[in-house]
């Protein structure tokens, strides 16, 4: 099991380990084609995941294959607007297809950089903020050790998994995530999927 290792430092966490044994084995798929994860992470940004799933799919449907950034770019706003992206998102979209076709950002090339390098250089494309990068650094690079503090859905379970009155601050989040290390991209996605069931663990 890919994860197996990951799994088993992390249930020394009770509160973790019982939304663990609910949800059972993590399944979190990396996308082999990196464009289609930026493009996913920017699609999704402030929306809900089903939401984002249906928007993605009609993204792709415009096409007869996933597109290259070149063929986004030769697509008409009004294509892209049909799908249910956003006229921002559209522009977001472009730019970042603008970037890998002039390599200012080359996606072969940019796993060999370390984490905080990757969301410095993407970061720098208009429309992709932090947690936009974090997003990718998850699903289109597979990296293991990612905390999206920006996320809401991160910070709403760690509220409840903990029973915080309120959202806990970025510095209590990152206290209590010190423990999932190296981690904790498989934490984040236990509570993403499990946290729900578990009001009172």
């Amino acid at each position: 099991m890919k994860y197996e290792n990951a799994i088993k430092e992390l249930q020394k966490d009770s509160k973790l380990k019982k939304i663990i044994d609910d949800v059972g084995p993590c399944k979190i798929r990396v996308m082999r084609n990196r464009y289609e994860a930026i493009i996913d992470a920017i699609i999704t940004q402030q929306i809900s995941d089903a939401a984002g799933k249906a928007i993605g799919k009609r993204f792709r449907d415009i096409f007869p294959k996933y597109p290259l950034p070149n063929e986004v770019l030769s697509t008409d706003d009004s294509t892209l607007l049909s799908s249910g992206i956003s006229k921002m998102k559209v522009q977001y979209i472009k730019n970042i297809s603008s970037a890998i076709i002039s390599n200012q950002i080359n996606l072969k090339k940019i796993s060999k950089k370390e984490d905080e390098a990757i969301i410095n250089d993407l970061t720098q494309i208009k429309g992709i903020g932090r947690w936009t990068a974090e997003m990718f650094l998850i699903f289109g690079l597979g990296r293991l050790d990612i905390l999206p503090l920006g996320d809401l859905g991160l910070r709403n379970g760690i509220q409840t998994l903990y029973s915080f009155s309120e959202k806990p601050s970025d510095e209590i989040i990152i206290k209590i995530a010190q423990k999932w290390r190296p981690y904790r991209t498989v934490a984040t996605w236990y509570i993403w999927k499990g946290v729900r069931n578990f009001k009172n663990v």
